[in-house]
């Protein structure tokens, strides 16, 4: 699939959650009422405190593997930006964070969940947030100006992984931090097994093995590049899913197992250096 097959695939996958959730259902993917599998990967990611001070469309669009905000330490009056900003969740939590003197923003390709987050930021009356429409490989913001960038199972979903970090390296000013969740693979996973449960967790398939996760933000400039596992994903919760592809989960099970994890994944752009050398350093 080409990048351009993959982008539009993307979009009309979350143009689709982005009407069920309108018309007051769920936005995990999935056919039928059920929406199998999808559940095992979404749910508990927020506080019921974190859910009750927002809109029941904003939580009922999350389609991510993480919490981003809760992990990012957030301070007040930083500015945030959010890659894959889907119903606005974690672009409104993120602003009550930063507060007043703060800013998020959200950044999404589809005009449904742009359309969605934005009344749903209107019901949370949330004032410091902004919505830009465009793809997380080209961000419509100048360099250096973000203080955190998030993002929540979204950059597995590109097909140009190395362009995105890129991009975040550029907006975020000297001492920015990245603090995103996403899907990794550890270890060795047969292709097709692998494409079975990228389907299952992330909708559409595109998760990297961590070590060449780590590889590709140090090749972007990030240091400091941490990998913490939040969820590792059981084959149970996958069998439904698993035999609706036509796999045996008794087959599978041993290959996959403890292979496919959540994770919080940091990473600094390390800040500029001086221009002039100090006295000291110069002797």
């Amino acid at each position: 699939m080409t990048e351009r097959n993959l982008q539009e695939a993307v979009r009309q996958k979350y143009g689709e959650a982005a009407k069920r959730v309108a018309g007051g259902g769920t936005a995990c993917c999935g056919d039928g009422a059920e929406l199998r599998g999808c559940d095992p990967v979404t749910k508990d990611l927020y506080t019921e405190a974190e859910k009750g001070a927002l809109p029941e469309d904003a939580v009922a669009a999350s389609l991510g593997c993480g919490n981003p905000t809760a992990l990012a330490q957030l301070q007040t009056g930083e500015t945030v930006l959010d890659l894959g900003s889907g119903g606005g969740i974690d672009v409104i939590l993120s602003a009550k964070r930063v507060g007043l003197h703060g800013k998020a923003y959200g950044l999404d390709l589809t005009d449904e969940m742009l359309a969605l987050a934005r009344e749903n930021q209107k019901k949370a009356g949330v004032e410091n947030v902004e919505f830009l429409k465009g793809a997380i490989e080209n961000v419509p913001l100048p360099d250096n100006s973000v203080d955190v960038i998030i993002s929540n199972c979204v950059i597995n979903l590109s097909g140009d992984k190395d362009r995105v970090l890129a991009e975040a390296f550029r907006v975020l000013k000297p001492g920015g931090r990245l603090a995103i969740s996403d899907v990794l693979v550890r270890g060795d996973v047969p292709d097709e097994i692998r494409k079975s449960m990228e389907l299952w967790v992330g909708c559409i398939a595109g998760a990297l093995e961590e070590n060449e996760y780590r590889e590709k933000l140090a090749r972007a400039g990030f240091a400091s590049v941490d990998v913490e596992p939040t969820r590792v994903y059981r084959v149970e919760e996958a069998s439904e899913f698993l035999q609706a592809a036509g796999l045996d989960p008794e087959t599978v099970g041993p290959q996959i197992a403890g292979k496919f994890i959540a994770a919080f994944l940091r990473a600094v752009k390390p800040p500029a250096k001086s221009a002039r050398c100090s006295p000291i350093c110069c002797r």
